[in-house]
């Protein structure tokens, strides 16, 4: 429990230094796990079960030749490459706005840098380094953000490629 306390504490001094747009990188990058992890889990769980369904159907048909038969198996395979390839452009457009998101944040940062030194003026580095240092941070945020998700989300999309050819060659059509 201590150490839950004390990451926690970490994450909340981690915010606090990168500003309100960590926040946001933080959303973002919940929304994008969520989703990885549920097209995970209907690639390894539920898909199998469906694909075994159509193929169990597909051969259960009397006619596999007849040009209506193969209207019928490439709706079955449209379908189930739809059901496959569900929320995953959605996904990479959240694994691609991360690092835009962090130079948002960057930049809103610079802009608090600039308006110190106008204030304070340019005599004091320490000042304009802490403040350069804290405009950075949403940048690494978010870059670290869309770095996690973009292996993955390669992986669950050449899974996804596969289990569609592995569909269409289980159902043969002559």
């Amino acid at each position: 429990m201590y150490a839950l306390t004390g990451l926690w504490e970490k994450v909340l001094r981690f915010t606090e230094t990168g500003g309100p747009v960590i926040w946001v990188i933080a959303v973002v990058l919940f929304l994008m796990w969520t989703m990885i992890i549920e097209r995970w889990v209907y690639l390894q769980f539920i898909y199998p079960k469906e694909a075994r369904q159509l193929i169990a159907q597909w051969h259960a048909r009397q006619d596999t030749t007849s040009w209506h038969a193969h209207r019928i198996r490439d709706a079955w395979l449209s379908q189930a490459s739809v059901r496959l390839n569900a929320r995953m452009t959605l996904i990479k457009t959240l694994v691609a706005i991360c690092p835009l998101i962090g130079l948002l944040g960057t930049v809103y940062g610079m802009i608090g840098v600039f308006e110190a030194l106008a204030q304070q003026g340019s005599g004091n580095p320490r000042l304009m380094a802490g403040g350069i240092f804290r405009a950075t941070m949403p940048t690494m945020a978010g870059m670290v953000a869309a770095i996690s998700g973009l292996f993955v989300v390669s992986y669950i999309d050449g899974m996804a490629r596969n289990r569609a050819d592995q569909l269409a060659d289980s159902m043969p059509h002559h």
